[in-house]
């Protein structure tokens, strides 16, 4: 029971700020341009000064640990299932199937699993490991693909419009152009020296880091009012989701309990961390991935709202069976 409330509460903020997002869209209140401005202070502001701060202050030694392993492992495994099944089986191009990659093996680790961390595992500390992992490995390795797929964005606010891939000096450049990775690399280099930031830095950084997670939720929002244009969402776009979905929700624990178990037979409690954590839903990182880079946002929202639904029940189920 008791856990159950933590998910209740840990959930509570997503789908209250997804629905006023919603009813803000629903009402016009932000005028048509909302969702592709709000997106674009995203990705381009908010989300590289929570990254900065986030790793600026922390060490990325963490990642030798057994159970990082186990968490590394099954995020290859989903998200590497999640590329190949809707490049080879959905027909997408490289950087859509690399949306889809992300949609299945990244997880929403701060705003949930931070909250579901505390409450369940008694501390965030493996959680805080999780978010180095996926800001200064996945997220790269996605941004890369993506990018590669659509030859970057072309500046324009809202736009995000394709352009041919510029071959091996485009995708070199992409750590100088693409925020969120330029971001990850300077905090790396501040964490490195050993470096401490006066607070007149570290503070605007902290204020609009803070507005990262809300706005991108609120942006989430509003696209569920706009609808996924073009006709709306088919048969093989739901079956799509749906294969992503279960990729996220069962592929990616199964395959962290698999790993963690009988591979690397690690402590119950840390078996638990792993598990729990790989349970953890899409993370809204996918939606604004999509967005800026001019892609269909359609797979990366639905997975959101579905995999957000499913976990909560797979959430539950794992504390269950491998908590105390």
């Amino acid at each position: 029971m008791a856990a159950m409330h933590a998910l209740l509460s840990a959930f509570a903020p997503i789908w209250v700020l997804t629905g006023i997002g919603y009813a803000v869209g629903r009402g016009g209140l932000l005028g048509e341009q909302a969702e592709a401005v709000l997106g674009r202070f995203v990705f381009h502001v908010a989300m590289p000064a929570a990254l900065f701060t986030m790793v600026s202050g922390a060490s990325p030694d963490v990642f030798g640990h057994p159970s990082m392993v186990a968490f590394a492992a099954s995020t290859a495994v989903a998200a590497g299932a999640g590329y190949v099944l809707v490049r080879r089986v959905f027909g997408r191009g490289r950087a859509d199937a690399a949306i889809g990659a992300m949609s299945a093996g990244h997880v929403n680790s701060a705003n949930l699993g931070i909250p579901v961390a505390v409450q369940v595992l008694g501390d965030a500390s493996f959680i805080a490991q999780v978010i180095l992992f996926q800001v200064l490995v996945l997220s790269p390795v996605i941004l890369t693909l993506v990018d590669s797929g659509t030859g970057g964005t072309d500046g324009a606010p809202g736009a995000g419009g394709r352009r041919p891939p510029g071959g091996v000096r485009r995708l070199l450049t992409i750590p100088l152009r693409n925020p969120i990775i330029l971001a990850s690399l300077l905090g790396v280099a501040v964490s490195a020296t050993g470096l401490r930031l006066p607070a007149a830095v570290t503070h605007p950084c902290d204020v609009l880091g803070a507005a990262a997670v809300p706005t991108a939720l609120i942006t989430l929002g509003l696209s569920l009012h706009r609808g996924p244009g073009g006709g709306g969402r088919g048969r093989r776009e739901r079956a799509e989701t749906a294969v992503v979905v279960a990729v996220k929700t069962l592929g990616q624990p199964l395959a962290a309990l698999l790993v963690a178990g009988p591979l690397l037979r690690l402590p119950d409690h840390q078996l638990l961390a792993v598990v729990l954590c790989a349970a953890l839903p899409t993370a809204q990182n996918s939606f604004i991935y999509a967005r800026e880079y001019g892609l269909g946002t359609g797979l990366a929202r639905d997975a959101i709202v579905a995999s957000t639904l499913v976990s909560m029940v797979t959430l539950s189920a794992a504390a269950w069976a491998l908590g105390p």
